[in-house]
């Protein structure tokens, strides 16, 4: 299927995970894809990987917490591909996992700078292209730990539930623009992140530990990066036309209880 042929789509984060995810499934579904990320290496390799594919593609280097960047590089998405119609606002840190009283500002300002402002430049300046486009949909990737709390990496569950109220808010705003702004929700995915977060945690055997956190979930296991790439296809797609200020969450059950 083309669900989403002829669209331009940002994905940031794009070189590894969900990103990764995301913009395998999008260009498999017709979009030119832009990969915006920081590990150059890790990019490159996904460019190259969908360019032999046959796909439409390009790779920035940004980080998306430098206004500057993020405004170069997305207009140069425009210039390239003639539009830009998506917005997957994938790119985010897990930060430094300690309880509130022992966080540094310089600990809390570095996730609200990536998780929060760099969702704000990436709209600030992919809005006015979508507005010219006459239509568009944004994707804010939050978390279930933007619905939910827990005892862990407060700097990251504030900044997930930042970015649940900033689509509502954008969505409200922009919908007489035909942009439709939504946020996923997903639960544990895994992924280089969650792995990552896992070791910090203490977790000295990960595999068993991915599977304690499965278990977590009433479906008994963690999800893969797929499982939010084709949530992000429906919510990029005309499919989802009638859809804005949502939150999709796709998280096993995670939040049902």
């Amino acid at each position: 299927m083309q669900r989403v042929n002829g669209k331009t789509c940002i994905v940031t984060g794009a070189a590894l995970g969900i990103g990764r995810a995301c913009a395998l499934r999008l260009a498999g579904e017709g979009a030119s894809v832009a990969l915006f990320d920081m590990l150059d290496e890790e990019g490159h390799a996904l460019l190259a990987e969908l360019q032999a594919a046959g796909h439409e593609a390009g790779y920035w280097h940004v980080d998306v917490a430098d206004e500057a960047a993020v405004r170069d590089a997305i207009n140069a998405v425009a210039e390239r591909f003639g539009g830009v119609h998506v917005l997957v606002n994938n790119a985010g840190i897990a930060g430094t996992n300690k309880p509130t009283h022992e966080l540094t500002e310089a600990e809390w300002d570095r996730v609200q700078a990536v998780n929060v402002k760099g969702v704000f430049f990436c709209n600030k300046h992919a809005i006015p292209h979508m507005q010219r486009a006459g239509h568009g949909s944004i994707i804010n990737l939050s978390s279930i730990y933007g619905l939910v709390g827990a005892a862990d990496v407060p700097p990251y569950h504030a900044s997930k539930g930042a970015v649940r109220l900033m689509t509502k808010t954008d969505a409200l705003y922009y919908a007489p623009d035909r942009i439709r702004v939504n946020s996923v929700h997903p639960g544990f995915i895994r992924t280089p992140m969650v792995e990552h977060h896992l070791r910090d945690s203490g977790a000295a055997d990960v595999e068993a530990a991915c599977r304690e956190v499965g278990l977590a979930h009433p479906l008994g296991h963690m999800g893969d990066p797929d499982d939010i790439a084709w949530g992000v296809v429906y919510l990029a797609s005309d499919e989802s036309k009638f859809v804005t200020g949502s939150e999709l969450v796709i998280d096993g059950g995670y939040t049902a209880r």
